[in-house]
């Protein structure tokens, strides 16, 4: 069955479904430069910063299968990302788990709550789309706020232990945090690698491009869409668990309607539709914030938004996406120079 359904794709996808894909050799290295990004990142970045990158990375990355991988926009991702926020902490408080646990559990928290969000809004399309999550996460943000004997209400949720199998990682230890929590988002990120790369994510770029078409050719588009909604929702919380971990608190913030524009931006920002678009577009946004932030000046929302502006004019598909699309320029130019030689 799964071998038809390979064929079935490969075959009777729209060409303008399949997406530039670099030689395999320039692929590996890319793969090997990222992870030595990852690796040596806290010790060129204050970790806390670092691990702040990489949560909101995989944040970006799980929007991205919905909006560069399937055609949905959503804005209202905070609710996963706040919601096990929230989960992963009081796992961790309450039961005294090692925090990858936790992080496991506010991930699957997550999941389940997207599961009647996205059977609601994978019914509509457009801008639909984008207001029945925006809803969905405003909702949960209120009933965060007003169970404040569980989640502190406009105080938060405080106190979160960084307890690692017997060992607790107090406030000094970030630089061993960040490796001891690094896996986590990196197995995020490979789920979302594996998705794409797969039939499945064939049959959402299908999906993206001409729904009507996917249906036709009898696949359950409704269906599809929410997998991918939960698998999204499912990489989101443990992005949240991540960060909240990370910080030692949870707060309302995690689930306000601006962290959903927020990583929206990111995702754009990096390049849509590219899977390496959200760890740059983090890098810039969390690196950008926080050098203005430590420099002590009040309007940071004014030069972060200008800058964003500009680079978005300037690189209409993203820092990435304009990056990839110069060096796949570059390569066939080369290739046929190289041809018309021999």
């Amino acid at each position: 069955m799964s071998q038809q359904l390979t064929q079935k794709v490969d075959v009777e996808l729209p060409a303008q479904s399949v997406i530039p894909r670099a030689r395999p050799a320039l692929r590996w290295l890319m793969l090997a430069v990222g992870l030595v990004v990852v690796l040596a990142l806290p010790w060129f970045v204050y970790p806390p910063v670092a691990m702040d990158i990489a949560a909101w990375a995989l944040f970006a990355i799980s929007v991205d299968l919905l909006l560069g991988y399937t055609g949905l926009l959503s804005f209202g991702h905070a609710a996963f990302w706040g919601a096990s926020a929230y989960s992963t902490g009081l796992i961790a408080i309450k039961l005294g788990m090692p925090f990858p646990v936790a992080v496991v559990g506010g991930a699957v928290v997550a999941m389940l709550l997207a599961i009647p969000t996205g059977y609601l809004a994978v019914r509509r399309t457009g801008i639909y789309f984008a207001m029945v999550t925006l809803a969905f996460a405003q909702m949960l943000y209120f009933l965060a706020n007003m169970w404040g004997d569980v989640t502190g209400g406009e105080n938060g949720l405080q106190g979160i232990p960084k307890a690692f199998f017997g060992v607790e990682l107090v406030e000094t230890d970030a630089f061993y945090f960040y490796y001891a929590a690094i896996p986590i988002i990196l197995i995020g990120v490979f789920i979302a690698w594996r998705i794409v790369n797969s039939p499945f994510g064939r049959v959402l770029v299908a999906i993206r491009d001409n729904p009507a078409r996917a249906r036709a050719l009898g696949y359950d588009v409704e269906r599809y869409k929410i997998m991918v909604f939960v698998l999204s929702a499912g990489l989101a919380g443990l992005a949240g668990g991540v960060f909240s971990i990370s910080h030692g608190f949870a707060s309302l913030q995690e689930l306000v309607w601006t962290t959903s524009g927020k990583v929206v931006l990111v995702t754009v920002l990096g390049g849509i539709g590219t899977l390496w678009g959200g760890p740059i577009g983090a890098a810039v946004v969390v690196l950008l914030e926080d050098r203005l932030a430590s420099s002590g000046f009040n309007g940071i929302g004014i030069i972060t938004g200008t800058i964003f502006i500009v680079i978005v004019l300037a690189f209409r598909h993203g820092i990435w996406g304009t990056a990839r699309n110069g060096l796949t320029s570059w390569l066939n130019r080369r290739r046929i120079k190289t041809g018309q030689r021999l």
